[in-house]
C-alpha cells in the first residue's frame, strides 16, 4: 500500500487512516497544541504585531518575517525566493479577470493576493481580519500539515485535501493541484503515469468517479479519504 504514495517506509494504510483520524476529529485541539509550540507562537506574535502597521507591498517583502510567514500560511513558502513573482501577484491584486493572479492555476496565489490586497485597498490592506486573524488561522494549520508529513506522508495529503475539498467545484480543480491530484490517483490504484495523459480527460475522469458537491460534505469527503 505504502507504494502508492500514502504513508512512507514502514507505515500501513492503517496506521495513515489512524493517524488521520487522531487528527482530524479533534482539529481544533491539534490547531491549539501547534499554536502554542514556542517556535509558532513567537512568529504569530511578530506577525500580529507589525501587520497592521504595513502600508505597502514594498513594506511588506521588505520584512522578511512578515513575508515568510504569510507565504507559509498559504503554502507558498517555497516561492519566497521568488520576490519579483510575488510582488506581480501583490500588484496585480484579483479584482480584474486579467490579473496575474487570476491567470494562473495554481489558486494559492490567488489567496494570497486576496488576504493581502494591497491592490484594492492600499494602506488599508492589513487592517482587515484577512490579514491578520484569518493568515495566522492558515499558518497554524499549515504548520500542523507539515508537522503530520514528517512523521508519515499520507497524513499530510489527507489532511490537505480535506481543507481543500470544499473550494473545488471540477475535475479541473483537482487535477490542477498536484497534492489533490496524489490522493485522487492513489483512491483510486491509478498508476503515476495517469497524470501524463490528456488534461481534459483526466479532469473528465474525476468528475465521473466523485460528485463535485461531495466534496462540499465533510462527512463524504472524510469517507472518501
Amino acid at each position: 500500500p505504502c507504494a502508492t504514495g500514502f504513508g512512507n517506509g514502514g507505515h500501513s494504510v492503517t496506521t495513515t487512516y489512524t493517524s488521520y483520524r487522531l487528527i482530524s476529529q479533534d482539529i481544533g485541539k491539534s490547531l491549539d497544541r501547534i499554536s502554542k509550540q514556542p517556535d509558532v507562537a513567537r512568529e504569530t506574535e511578530y506577525y500580529l504585531s507589525k501587520i497592521g502597521s504595513i502600508k505597502s507591498i514594498d513594506a511588506f517583502m521588505e520584512d522578511s518575517r512578515l513575508y515568510n510567514y504569510a507565504l507559509k500560511a498559504h503554502g507558498l513558502e517555497d516561492m519566497a525566493y521568488a520576490k519579483a513573482f510575488i510582488r506581480k501577484v501583490l500588484t496585480e491584486g484579483v479584482t480584474k479577470d486579467d490579473a496575474f493572479a487570476n491567470k494562473l492555476s495554481d489558486t494559492r496565489y490567488k489567496e494570497l493576493a486576496t488576504s493581502l490586497n494591497f491592490a484594492a485597498y492600499g494602506e488599508a490592506a492589513t487592517s482587515f481580519d484577512r490579514a491578520q486573524k484569518d493568515v495566522v488561522a492558515q499558518y497554524t494549520r499549515q504548520t500542523l500539515e507539515q508537522e503530520a508529513g514528517s512523521d508519515n506522508t499520507g497524513v499530510r495529503l489527507a489532511l490537505y485535501f480535506e481543507r481543500m475539498a470544499p473550494t473545488i467545484t471540477s475535475g479541473m480543480g483537482i487535477i490542477a493541484d498536484d497534492a489533490m491530484s496524489q490522493v485522487f490517483r492513489t483512491t483510486f490504484q491509478l498508476p503515476a503515469e495517469f497524470a501524463g495523459t490528456d488534461i481534459d480527460k483526466q479532469a473528465a475522469l474525476v468528475e465521473k468517479a466523485i460528485k463535485m458537491e461531495d466534496l462540499q460534505d465533510p462527512v463524504k469527503v472524510g469517507k472518501l479519504l
